[in-house]
């Protein structure tokens, strides 16, 4: 909070004085009047312009000065917490050995000292100097993380004043916190408390749905506890190699809250589990543990197709512990090759083994860690705080694990790519726009991606519940439903007329289809979309700031479509719950007509659509999903139907930093019993997780339920803790069809006559 306070106030001192913006009043001043400003400085103030006009096209407000004080406040807001993450990512660099001290000490820090003997008095005075220090720092973590790093990109171009600058580091370095550095999960916190309780309480308390894709970030910002991410990950990414390995795995040692029965058979391809007629309603719970839990053949894949997902990422904390397991499960993969054979292995077209493609064990141990951030870990979040600081997160890891290997800065692999985006609207200049789309040939190319632009517009406040993918070849397919009828109506006239006929229909139709002489056309049209707008990112010219943004959000949009189109294997969320906001409230009840009313019910749904066959949902979620009857829709037409609850642990109040009470679940797709533990009136919580996990004979807190035994319930509640008889007896026809006119339900309508006090009764 001290650190957002002074570089929120340095930074908008810096527009007001330097740069002829005010956030205050909401005004602009022409740069020719900025007669005092250096070469670099007009050059940011150009591209502060830019930045403001290119935010302005997406703001709402009454009047323009209202619009331009969100958006300079907006602006004051990305440089300041980009300069932190930085800073802070370079601490923790230092505190992890692969930095010379550079910020612990500021001006006298080791590294800035070595810097000064090279340089001589090349940069100047001392605080002069500093600053180009950490810049040289900034461009080198660039080359991997240039997400966080770029100093030429609009979020982080403004640097603090040297006082502002030693203040800040001050906090930084403050003694109480020094040991913190060392932390993957300090990162985290930073992210979690940059937000103040009173600024998330007023938001909370403004409006029941989020007014805003801020919003809908901040009230929803929980930090998940390591023992939740552990038990969720273990139960999911852990469980499916453990499956995939038929048990023989070192997982099993090392993952303190993977659940195993003691009963577990797994059976081979093709075998099925054998039918039973057993009444389970007969056998007590000590007798249904101990019965047979056969687990269905999971054929092994190459480790660089198991895909994660977060479609919430936040920090990316559950992406730093499946970090660790994928760590093991390329390893183990390595050492099952050269026993099984490279046959043993499911791969994806064109992927060659490991074995054959790495020569060495060393050189692949080498390249894991890239192999893990380019191939495994995906993650998706409508803050660009979050996708700085779960990049950042990723690649820190990363670092930590070349560094144990004794692998040296400069003979690092360079990561390529990751799979962490931000799901925003596409760039709102309509000018730009159809500038780029006129150019494309044929014509429909530039219509279906002004189509596409206009249905990102919510991908800001829907995040991944925005099903791009199915709205990408809907508007393909209403294009070439358009041919085909144009083609079949055109007959055996010729090419000249068939084109007139074409520009004609145009207005009429809606696509303008000149230029399509064949059907195959429409097999990668989609294709073609995404490489046009590739090509426009790549050619951008930087010196055309506008434009450069306009380029670089359409390529991040198009990452999201990406990553929207492929399916996962494992999906790891703490889901925002409630209402959607405002604007997306009208997409997502026609979208999610089953789970409509609280985003938490959406989630789960989507996250089952886009797991493959055989994937595992893991969710951290409110409890009240289990039971709340406006939540009945998510019990009965979804789970149950096309997926259930596997394992759960009802853990109850005191999880997160907020007044709800949760649940922690996994989700399959192939399911017969699910395995419940209630905590909810455990004090320590991860400790009984952890035993029960272990022993199947804790009374009170270990159930195992047919799920199927909740639909005979109205809205299928997950009552886990009820005796099967007794939800025998409660799902039999009440009297009030019958006999009786039920008029009083939960009260008694005359307390002194119905209850009693405790004195009254022996």
């Amino acid at each position: 909070s001290s650190a957002r306070a002074i570089l929120s106030e340095e930074f908008t001192r810096q527009l007001q004085a330097t740069y002829g913006l005010d956030p205050k009043l909401g005004t602009n001043a022409p740069i020719k009047s900025l007669t005092h400003l250096d070469n670099r400085q007009r050059q940011t103030a150009h591209l502060l312009r830019e930045t403001l006009a290119h935010y302005l096209a997406t703001t709402p407000g009454k009047t323009e000065k209202d619009r331009i004080k969100q958006v300079l406040d907006r602006i004051v807001r990305e440089q300041a917490f980009t300069v932190l993450n930085r800073l802070s990512a370079l601490r923790m660099a230092e505190a992890r050995g692969f930095l010379l001290e550079s910020i612990a000490k500021a001006h006298s820090s080791k590294g800035f000292q070595l810097y000064r003997q090279l340089s001589g008095t090349a940069h100047g005075e001392t605080g002069d100097a500093y600053k180009n220090y950490l810049f040289s720092l900034f461009d080198e973590f660039s080359l991997d993380l240039a997400v966080l790093f770029d100093r030429h990109s609009a979020q982080g171009r403004l640097f603090p004043r040297e006082s502002a600058l030693l203040e800040l580091l001050a906090e930084i370095n403050h003694g109480d916190i020094e040991p913190l550095w060392a932390e993957d999960e300090t990162i985290g916190w930073i992210y979690q408390f940059w937000n103040g309780r009173d600024e998330i309480d007023q938001m909370r308390s403004a409006s029941r749905a989020p007014r805003s894709s801020r919003e809908m970030a901040v009230r929803n910002q929980f930090f998940t506890p390591r023992y939740v991410v552990e038990f969720l990950t273990d139960n999911t990414l852990a469980r499916i190699w453990y499956e995939m390995t038929q048990g023989n795995t070192a997982l099993v040692d090392s993952c303190r809250y993977l659940v195993r029965r003691p009963t577990e058979v797994f059976l081979q391809p093709g075998e099925v589990a054998p039918h039973t007629e057993q009444d389970d309603e007969a056998l007590t719970q000590q007798e249904l543990l101990r019965q047979p839990v056969y687990i269905a053949y999971r054929p092994l894949k190459d480790p660089r197709t198991i895909r994660m997902l977060d479609p919430a990422c936040g920090s990316m904390h559950f992406g730093l512990y499946a970090f660790d397991l994928f760590e093991r499960i390329y390893l183990e993969a390595w050492q099952l090759e050269q026993q099984l054979g490279a046959s043993a292995f499911s791969r994806e077209d064109g992927l060659a083994s490991l074995q054959e493609t790495f020569a060495s064990l060393d050189s692949f141990k080498q390249q894991i860690p890239k192999l893990i951030i380019e191939h495994n870990i995906h993650g998706v979040d409508i803050d660009p705080r979050a996708v700085q600081i779960a990049g950042l997160s990723l690649w820190q890891r990363a670092q930590r694990a070349w560094h144990q290997q004794g692998i040296k800065p400069q003979h690092r692999p360079t990561i390529v790519k990751s799979n962490i985006v931000c799901a925003e609207p596409m760039p709102g200049e309509k000018a730009l726009l159809q500038e780029f789309t006129s150019k494309l040939n044929p014509p429909v190319l530039g219509q279906l991606l002004e189509v596409i632009f206009d249905k990102m517009q919510l991908a800001g406040e829907a995040g991944t519940l925005l099903k791009i993918e199915e709205e990408i070849q809907s508007a393909i397919h209403k294009a070439r439903e358009q041919w085909l009828k144009q083609s079949a109506g055109s007959g055996t006239r010729d090419l000249f007329q068939a084109e007139l006929d074409a520009a004609k229909s145009q207005t009429k139709l809606g696509f303008d289809l000149r230029g399509i002489t064949d059907e195959s056309f429409w097999d990668d049209a989609e294709q073609r979309i995404l490489l046009e707008l590739s090509d426009y990112a790549d050619k951008a010219e930087a010196t055309a700031d506008q434009k450069r943004l306009f380029a670089e959000d359409a390529a991040k949009g198009f990452a999201f479509i990406d990553l929207c189109k492929k399916q996962f294997d494992v999906l790891l969320m703490n889901p925002p719950f409630g209402e959607a906001s405002a604007s997306s409230k009208n997409y997502i009840d026609v979208n999610y007509p089953k789970t409509k009313g609280d985003v938490l019910s959406n989630f789960i749904e989507r996250a089952i659509e886009i797991t493959g066959n055989s994937g595992l949902v893991g969710a951290i979620t409110s409890r009240t999903c289990l039971f709340l009857s406006t939540m009945s829709g998510l019990r009965e037409d979804v789970l149950g139907v096309r997926a259930e609850i596997d394992l759960c642990a009802d853990l109850g109040d005191g999880v997160l930093d907020a007044m709800v009470e949760t649940a922690a679940y996994t989700i399959s797709k192939s399911f017969i019993q699910s395995h419940f533990y209630r905590l909810v009136v455990e004090e320590d919580k991860a400790n009984k997780l952890q035993q029960a996990t272990f022993s199947h004979n804790l009374e009170n807190i270990n159930f195992v339920v047919d799920p199927r035994e909740f639909r005979k319930l109205d809205g299928a509640p997950y009552c886990y803790w009820i005796d099967a008889n007794i939800v025998k007896k409660l799902a039999r026809p009440g009297i009030d069809s019958e006999s009786a006119s039920i008029k009083v339900g939960l009260q008694t309508g005359d307390d002194f006559r119905y209850v009693r006090n405790f004195w009254e009764v022996t």
